[in-house]
């Protein structure tokens, strides 16, 4: 690979997409924001890199052709869908009925989030799959080498959702500085169990 065989500014479009399409609303940057704002910058980590493994995962699989073989199977995309879903119905649950006082909000000790749970909405969603798919095969970055090609854009995709993603944790974490009464709590909390909850309905979709 040449540098004249890289077109910069299929590049740049490349990059443009990603984030509209990567940094949109939905079931995993709904659970980064709730997690920023219930455990803070540093405690929603946890969920944040593992929500950017099982990413990498996803695009790796994409720009190695598996993915469309995955999705091909019936069971297989099924599994995927169950797994995120009930995942999310879950994490729904113990937000909306998360106890209120001290050692709630912006607690590091919430078991809520963690690595697993954030690869989990990571990987386990086929319309991620579906995305990657359709943003790897709209763009050329590299000519006539479609390895290298492939490697530039699995790059700009995990350089785009890790700034994207943070940047939701981060809004997350300003929410969480937010005090509120304990009926603004309550209410907080139950908005944000609907929220997750709305995105699981999605993945259904």
């Amino acid at each position: 690979m040449s540098l004249y065989d890289v077109s910069l500014e299929a590049a740049v479009l490349f990059i443009v997409a990603a984030t509209a399409l990567l940094g949109s609303p939905g079931p995993g940057i709904t659970a980064l924001v709730v997690a920023g704002r219930s455990m803070g910058l540093s405690g929603g980590l946890r969920l944040f890199c593992g929500m950017q493994l099982g990413l990498a995962l996803a695009a790796a699989l994409c720009v190695a052709g598996l993915a469309s073989l995955l999705l091909a199977v019936p069971a297989a995309r099924l599994f995927l869908t169950a797994v995120s879903t009930v995942y999310l119905i879950w994490l729904a649950w113990r937000i909306a009925s998360a106890p209120i006082g001290d050692g709630t909000i912006g607690s590091a000790s919430d078991a809520r989030f963690t690595v697993s749970g954030g690869f989990l909405l990571g990987f386990a969603n086929p319309k991620a799959f579906l995305a990657f798919l359709s943003l790897f095969a709209s763009f050329v970055i590299v000519q006539n080498d479609p390895p290298a090609d492939g490697l530039v854009k699995w790059v700009l995709c995990v350089a785009v959702m890790i700034v994207v993603d943070f940047g939701w944790l981060a809004l997350g974490a300003g929410l969480g500085r937010i005090r509120l009464g304990p009926r603004g709590e309550r209410t907080m909390n139950w908005a944000m169990g609907l929220a997750v909850l709305s995105a699981a309905l999605l993945t259904l979709g």
